[in-house]
């Protein structure tokens, strides 16, 4: 069972790429990107980590922070930030806990072969821990400009 927009977000505590555990109640008052992706160091998940990276200054001067969330260890982390200089958080879920809270652990199809991972989903969480917009199935290209316009939307 997924999230859906008008819903409180789940709160949960997750490590970073440095081990440090965050907790989402930490941004109360700041608007949350959250986006979940399947794996670092894939072409998708590099591509849309590296655009919210190049708005990651027009996301502060909105009070957003960025967030993206797979079931990559901290380790594997850490290195996909240093390799491609990512400037945002990533949040490790190896046991899945959050990923399947947020009913995003789906059956996939690649190339007639199935199997389960991470559909690539970015939930906009307004300062009060609501959701007020989510995207599906999302397209990484061109995804960071489509949110900032959506928090920018809101707080006109």
């Amino acid at each position: 069972m997924g999230v859906k927009v008008e819903e409180e977000v789940k709160k949960f505590i997750l490590p970073n790429q440095d081990r440090v555990e965050i907790k989402l109640e930490d941004y109360k008052g700041k608007w949350i990107v959250l986006y979940f992706y399947p794996k670092d160091n894939t072409s998708g998940c590099t591509t849309e980590a590296l655009e919210f990276t190049k708005l990651k200054r027009e996301f502060d001067n909105e009070l957003a922070v960025i967030i993206g969330v797979s079931k990559d260890s901290p380790r594997k982390h850490k290195n996909f930030i240093k390799k491609h200089e990512i400037g945002i958080e990533l949040l490790s879920d190896e046991n899945l806990e959050v990923i399947n809270g947020y009913g995003l652990w789906k059956l996939k199809k690649m190339y007639g072969r199935e199997y389960h991972g991470t559909e690539r989903t970015t939930l906009l969480i307004d300062p009060h821990f609501k959701i007020v917009y989510k995207w599906e199935k999302v397209k990484p290209k061109g995804h960071a400009e489509k949110v900032l316009e959506k928090i920018r939307e809101f707080n006109r």
